[in-house]
């Protein structure tokens, strides 16, 4: 079942395998064929379809193409990470970051036809500087980090940017209560009143334990289904957001303790709902250590389009903050990591202060 589900994500897969395993080394067209057990022709037409997405680098000689992997392109990353964990991972557990790949590669398709994005900037001081356009209309991006990295801020000041750029925002929380939030977001000068009266901001508290009962009811009625309709649990009636903050997956994946499957099966209904809806989200996680991944399931940076990472970084005996962002699908960014303060304002980013410090503890 899991094979047929994702047939197009393991043809991408055995044509890519050759440069997944040899990334350093260029292939000609006819050696793919043979290695992959292809037609020449079918081999040209999809290496040139590779390359003009940008996950291989192409060069003519002669009369030969040749292809070597772009080690740098985030979607080649993505494939790659995939293979890699499909080795050691049951098979159940990668259907969701196996569908969401597949989607990728067709969208990446349609958008070297088309490159009519919208896009969504954070308002976030220093931080938009790091974006070439912003975030992709209609994505879904992961924030990151340790406990008092700013979290929890960062998503309120998205919420507060967005809301007085007139964009409906939710904002999911599953830990502090709406009147701390609010509180929050008055200490940094937010008219937090004010776009609620508007309709334009809705602070939701939500008990992630409601969400696990919920969630295994209908994976009970459903009789072992994939596809169950989580809205009702995510969007207030009445309620159409353009942009949804979660805070945070990791008290729902504490909820579902036990039952990991269930929440595997539920992150990935919840981001397919997101993208169905075009919400541009950012969902808050605590950052996992001493593990090859960087939240506890490690299904959720597949899923997510974006990942940006906050932490505190070490200089001797003082820790100072940093801001990275890890990747965007679809959208050019700069790959450094740099300082940002928290301020009685918010965040503020400095892009031109590079951190080089040891890494860590957030």
């Amino acid at each position: 079942m899991f094979e047929t589900i994702n047939k197009h994500v393991f043809k991408e897969l055995n044509i890519l395998r050759v440069f997944i395993e040899e990334a350093s080394r260029e292939f000609n067209v006819r050696e793919v064929a043979r290695l992959i057990k292809i037609a020449p022709a079918t081999a040209s037409k999809e290496l040139k379809k590779f390359a003009n997405l940008g996950i291989l680098t192409s060069r003519k000689e002669r009369r030969h193409d040749f292809y070597k992997a772009n080690s740098e392109n985030e979607l080649f990353k993505d494939l790659r990470s995939f293979y890699h964990a499909r080795k050691i991972k049951p098979a159940p557990f990668l259907e969701a970051p196996a569908k969401r790949i597949e989607f990728t590669v067709a969208e990446a398709i349609k958008e070297k036809k088309s490159d009519t994005k919208e896009w969504a900037l954070t308002g976030v001081t220093g931080f938009d500087d790091l974006l070439d356009k912003g975030f992709p209309r209609g994505t879904s991006s992961l924030l990151c980090g340790g406990p008092g990295t700013g979290k929890t801020i960062m998503g309120l000041q998205i919420c507060n940017y967005a809301a007085n750029k007139g964009e409906k925002c939710l904002y999911m929380t599953f830990e502090e209560s709406p009147e701390r939030l609010k509180k929050h977001m008055k200490d940094f000068g937010f008219n937090v009143e004010e776009l609620e009266k508007k309709g334009l901001l809705v602070l939701q508290k939500v008990n992630p334990f409601d969400i696990t009962r919920q969630v295994t009811a209908m994976l009970e009625r459903a009789k072992g289904e994939l596809l169950i309709d989580i809205k009702p649990l995510i969007f207030p009636k009445g309620f159409t957001p353009d942009r949804v903050i979660i805070d945070s997956l990791t008290a729902i994946s504490s909820a579902f303790y036990g039952k990991e499957e269930n929440y595997r099966i539920y992150i990935e209904q919840l981001f397919n709902l997101l993208e169905e809806s075009n919400v541009t989200s950012f969902l808050v996680s605590e950052r996992t250590y001493g593990l090859n991944r960087l939240t506890t399931a490690g299904v959720e940076e597949f899923l997510a389009d974006g990942v940006i990472i906050l932490y505190n970084v070490q200089r001797g005996t003082v820790r100072e903050s940093a801001i990275e962002i890890l990747k965007i699908r679809g959208a050019k960014f700069e790959k450094k990591v740099v300082a940002m303060k928290i301020t009685d304002q918010g965040i503020v980013v400095y892009p031109e202060q590079e951190v080089f410090g040891q890494v860590g503890g957030g």
